[in-house]
């Protein structure tokens, strides 16, 4: 949610601080590149120290940052500030999960895993409109003066609640791979950014963006050399968890952009307010609410693969359908159209972050909960920067940016991606992550032999 909420006080905030809500766009981009960077640490640091002290301790360093941004004074101060935020959040949401996978059975792990992608779903929806609230009849200072109360009883109750998980033996942590693996995710993640949320010259996000491709390769030769990388990409000759990385990435993508083209949709082309758009777009927040009730069980009857091939395929035609949408489209058919989406979208979210821990070994988790966290962040920026970069592409030829047209192209586009996640599924066998999802097939019924 806090990655979202300012998005709609930008105007208000920047006023106060003396800048332009263009520049303070910065902020944002803070955020996601502190995210990119720190994430990847976030497994040795959580096995050096022990997770629920990392966890807490991460609560604390996102209060810090959220006080910081409330007293801030100018742009600086603010971009800093937010930094010191993400830095809080990149080892609270991939520790906060390793957390769950270590002391959860396995049989219980996609009920866990519902109510944690819940909020994850929820939150970038509630954000705008919440900070729109708030800023309107209250001060955008409270955006981040409430996370302080928050954090404290989050604090107090992690250490009441959460079991004490015995810091593990770690190796020397591996620097250059820690460089580089920063280098490569922030300079995607900010060079994305600034194409897609333009606070610099474009030019500057696309020589950013390539400096991080650069350091990806460079990592991926080293992670082959060294004797502990940073992030062990070996877990990917693990079929089941390649798929649920590679299937989950690619869905992403094209989901990820839905969150910044419906709202632009409603308020530029059917002319609603910023809040009537942020309560018509938290309709899929509803569909998401009702998959807790049901991913258990639909898992146990189809199993893995059938489920993650279904709902890309599905998800990705209702994401197109929203192409349809026109300022005539009654109300009530667009909230049909996004609760169905948002079950669809959660039932594929819980059902591929289970995925990726269910046939790994426990002292592989925490590496397989950096690199899922890590992609998360990139597939999201590349997601955002493609809706934009559609739009983009639409003013180029068409002189209409915010036109029905192109809209209509951008969801056709990403829903295309969305449906392609199908694919790293489709050579899974009946069986995989059966220990989670409880459905097993008879090999001689239609089950490929178990990859080993």
């Amino acid at each position: 949610m806090d990655s979202t909420v300012i998005a709609t006080s930008l105007p208000a905030i920047a006023a106060d601080i003396g800048t332009s809500p263009i520049a303070l766009k910065l902020a944002l981009t803070a955020y996601l590149v502190s995210l990119a960077i720190f994430i990847p640490i976030s497994a040795w640091v959580a096995d050096r120290f022990g997770a629920k002290l990392v966890f807490r301790c991460a609560i604390a360093v996102f209060m810090v940052g959220s006080i910081a941004c409330a007293v801030s004074g100018s742009l600086a101060e603010f971009v800093a500030a937010r930094f010191v935020q993400g830095m809080g959040g990149a080892m609270m949401t991939p520790v906060a999960r390793l957390v769950l996978v270590r002391s959860t059975a396995k049989r219980d792990l996609v009920s866990a895993m519902a109510w944690l992608t819940i909020p994850g779903l929820i939150g970038p929806l509630v954000g705008p409109p919440v900070g729109g609230f708030v800023t309107t009849f209250f001060s955008w200072h409270w955006i981040f003066l409430i996370n302080v109360p928050i954090g404290i009883a989050g604090i107090v109750l992690s250490g009441r609640f959460l079991p004490d998980i015995a810091p593990a033996g770690v190796k020397p942590i591996d620097w250059p791979g820690f460089f580089l693996s920063a280098l490569a995710a922030s300079g995607i993640v900010f060079g994305l950014s600034v194409v897609s949320l333009p606070a610099l010259p474009p030019a500057v996000g696309l020589i950013v963006l390539l400096i991080g491709l650069g350091a990806s390769l460079l990592y991926a030769r080293h992670a082959r050399l060294a004797a502990n990388p940073i992030l062990d990409l070996t877990l990917f000759r693990n079929p089941v968890f390649r798929a649920a990385i590679t299937g989950g990435s690619i869905y992403r993508i094209g989901a990820g952009a839905v969150p910044f083209l419906l709202p632009l949709l409603f308020q530029l082309g059917f002319g609603l307010t910023p809040f009537q758009s942020g309560m018509l777009t938290f309709a899929s927040a509803f569909g998401a609410l009702g998959l807790k009730f049901f991913a258990s069980r639909i898992l146990r009857a189809a199993g893995f693969r059938t489920v993650l091939v279904a709902a890309a395929m599905l998800s990705g035609c209702l994401i197109a359908a929203n192409a349809l949408f026109t300022a005539q489209t009654s109300h009530m058919a667009i909230i049909a159209v996004l609760v169905s989406a948002g079950f669809l979208r959660s039932l594929f979210f819980t059902s591929s972050n289970a995925l990726v821990f269910a046939e790994i070994d426990e002292k592989e988790s925490s590496q397989a909960t950096a690199i899922s966290a890590a992609m998360q962040q990139i597939t999201m920026a590349i997601g955002v920067a493609v809706g934009g970069g559609i739009l983009e592409g639409s003013y180029y030829l068409t002189g209409e940016p915010t036109g029905q047209s192109a809209f209509s192209a951008a969801f056709v586009i990403v829903g295309t991606i969305s449906a392609l996640a199908m694919v790293p599924f489709l050579s899974l066998h009946a069986n995989a992550g059966a220990a989670v999802s409880g459905h097993r097939v008879p090999l001689g019924d239609g089950g490929a032999r178990p990859h080993g």
